[in-house]
C-alpha cells in the first residue's frame, strides 16, 4: 500500500511545491515507484517539471486515474497534472462530505500500486487541503525559516487535528521541514530553535539552504537533481528522501 504524503502549509512561498517536486523526485531515483498529484490550482508541481495544466483535473473527470497519469523523464516518477479550471476547482473545494469521500476513494483506488504518492497543496486550509488531508496516511509541512514561520501553525495543525479525528488511525504526522535555512542569519538560528523545541522529533533533522539552484531549477522544467545535481539544493533533498525512508 502507498504511503500519501500530504505536503501541505497554509502560507505560500515556504517551499511546498518545491519540496513535493524534488522529494518525489529524490524517492524515484531511490527506487520507489512514487507519483506527484498536482492538487494546486496554481499547477505549478506541474509546470515545475515541465509539462502543462490539463483543461480537466483528472479527479473529477469520469475515467479512472491511470488514463491521465503521465511519465515522466525521471524514472520511477509519474505525474496526475493540475488544472487551472474554477469549475474543476470548486467541484474538488467545495463539496460535502460525500463528494470528498467519492475523490479521497477515487485517489485511493487509482495510486494503490505505488510506493510514495506526493500530494501537493494550495496555500491554504480550506477544503481543497482538507480533502487531500484525507487521502493520505502522512502529512508533510515545510516552514520558512523567517519571523512568520509559526504564523497561523496553531490553525492549520487543528485542521489536521480534526481530518484525524474525522479519520481515526488513518493520518499521522510525517514531519515538520525547515526551507530557506541560512546559517549565518541569526533569526535562522532562532526559529530552529523555537520550532525544534516545540514539535521535538517531528521536526526533520535536515534543513533545506537558501540555493539559487532550487529556485531556478522549475523555471527549466526540471527538479534541482537534474539541473544542478552537485548544489547544496540537491544534498539536503537526498537527505531528506533517507529521513523519509527511515520513518516507514
Amino acid at each position: 500500500m502507498a504511503r500519501t504524503l500530504c505536503v501541505a502549509n497554509q502560507k505560500g512561498g515556504v517551499g511546498k511545491t518545491t519540496t513535493s517536486i524534488n522529494l518525489a523526485a529524490s524517492l524515484a531515483i531511490a527506487g520507489k515507484k512514487t507519483l506527484l498529484v498536482d492538487m494546486d490550482p496554481q499547477c505549478n508541481s506541474t509546470s515545475g517539471i515541465g509539462f502543462k495544466p490539463v483543461e480537466r483535473h483528472p479527479l473529477v473527470v469520469d475515467e479512472p486515474i491511470r488514463n491521465s497519469i503521465i511519465s515522466t523523464k525521471i524514472n520511477g516518477l509519474s505525474l496526475l497534472p493540475g488544472a487551472r479550471s474554477f469549475r474543476d476547482v470548486n467541484v474538488l473545494a467545495g463539496g460535502g462530505a460525500d463528494e470528498a469521500r467519492i475523490l479521497v476513494d477515487h485517489l485511493e483506488v487509482g495510486t494503490s500500486h505505488y510506493d510514495f504518492v506526493l500530494i501537493d497543496c494550495p496555500p491554504s486550509v480550506g477544503h481543497l487541503t482538507q480533502t487531500a488531508l484525507a487521502a493520505s496516511s502522512e502529512v508533510f509541512m515545510p516552514i520558512q525559516c523567517e519571523y512568520f514561520a509559526m504564523e497561523g501553525l496553531t490553525q492549520m495543525i487543528e485542521v489536521i487535528r480534526g481530518v484525524m479525528q474525522t479519520c481515526p488511525g488513518k493520518l499521522s504526522f510525517g514531519g515538520i521541514l525547515l526551507t530557506m535555512y541560512d546559517p549565518s542569519l541569526e533569526l535562522t538560528a532562532e526559529v530552529e530553535s523555537e520550532v525544534r523545541e516545540f514539535f521535538g522529533e517531528v521536526v526533520f533533522d535536515t534543513v533545506v539552504p537558501r540555493d539559487p539552484m532550487v529556485t531556478e531549477a522549475p523555471s527549466h522544467g526540471l527538479c534541482v537533481l537534474e539541473y544542478a545535481p552537485r548544489s547544496r539544493g540537491t544534498r539536503a533533498y537526498i537527505e531528506l528522501c533517507m529521513e523519509v525512508l527511515e520513518r516507514d
